[in-house]
């Protein structure tokens, strides 16, 4: 048999505290009032509105590649500052043809669509370079000019954009990299560092997958097309690849802009990413106003800070 027994000096104890409590109840603090509403800010869309002419730049034809499929285009600019013999040699592998007639052979959900030879016992022959050494990283004086976000970086020390392309760096180690954001192309390889030569590439469809940064060389971005791309159906053998033949899509062709009359060319421009209205475009994304938005980030990460682009008529 138990029993709860109470002493005299509990009691009085247990009497002060519920006068202590009383006497709280009395005094305490108001509730606090409502947030109020954010005050209207300019929009993405307001800042590309109000940019001039030379806030923007046209893309390079010698580093634009057009990649037809039948579903449409997709345009593609290469960085050769960060990468200049893996873009070179993709650059040989379009003028051969090499690419024409291939397949995407590979769409992992939330990861990556990848394009080239789905046959490995019987390549297509090519006279491009088979080896290319990696280009993980280059030097920061090569690179091009950089403009750098405040809002700092889980990956790298410093990260930004150098000419449209986001990128990180170490000013320690004089190296900068381009960093795996959506719609930026890579270069499949081997385990072997120096394994990609680009005639397998991939672009990114889902979350960054940043861990990547540094052991791949990233050679380019997706500049128009990404829908066609990333609504590939999901391949179902191991990593997203197509184990039936009927499943991928072929390649009709692609071309260095360059190489074709400019009736065929497409024309689009890309905000240049050391103009103010750059700044402002990534201001209005980190700081977003009312009435939608309630509660202002305040900050943004390199692979949500926008690349406007914009196709001229």
């Amino acid at each position: 048999m138990s029993a709860f027994f109470t002493t005299p000096s509990m009691a009085t104890g247990a009497l002060a505290l519920l006068a202590l409590l009383a006497t709280a109840s009395v005094h305490a603090a108001p509730a606090k009032p409502a947030a109020q509403p954010l005050p209207p800010r300019p929009s993405l869309a307001d800042v590309i509105k109000a940019s001039g002419p030379s806030d923007w730049r046209a893309l390079d034809p010698e580093n634009t590649l057009y990649m037809e499929l039948p579903t449409g285009r997709v345009i593609l600019e290469l960085a050769p500052a960060f990468a200049p013999a893996t873009a070179a040699n993709i650059r040989a592998l379009v003028r051969e043809r090499y690419f024409d007639g291939l397949f995407i052979i590979r769409s992992q959900e939330g990861f990556v669509v990848q394009w080239g030879d789905p046959d490995e016992d019987n390549p297509k022959p090519f006279k491009a370079a088979k080896t290319v050494k990696a280009e993980f990283t280059a030097s920061i004086k090569d690179a091009g000019n950089f403009t750098r976000l405040k809002d700092g970086d889980v990956y790298a020390p410093q990260v930004g954009h150098a000419n449209g392309f986001p990128a990180a760096r170490d000013p320690a180690s004089g190296r900068t990299w381009l960093t795996h954001c959506p719609a930026m192309v890579g270069v499949a390889r081997d385990e072997g560092a120096d394994t990609g030569n680009g005639s397998q590439l991939y672009v990114v469809i889902g979350h960054a997958p940043r861990q990547l940064d540094r052991n791949i060389t990233v050679v380019g971005r997706v500049i128009s097309g990404m829908a066609l791309l990333s609504s590939q159906p999901r391949g179902t053998a191991a990593s997203g690849f197509y184990d039936k033949p009927e499943q991928r899509m072929p390649i009709k062709a692609v071309r260095i802009a360059a190489d074709l009359p400019e009736a065929e060319r497409s024309r689009f421009e890309v905000m240049r990413t050391d103009s103010a209205a750059y700044q402002a475009a990534v201001d209005a994304q980190r700081n977003r106003g009312g009435p939608w938005t309630k509660v202002a980030a305040g900050k943004i990460d390199l692979c949500s800070a926008p690349i406007p682009v914009r196709e001229q008529k």
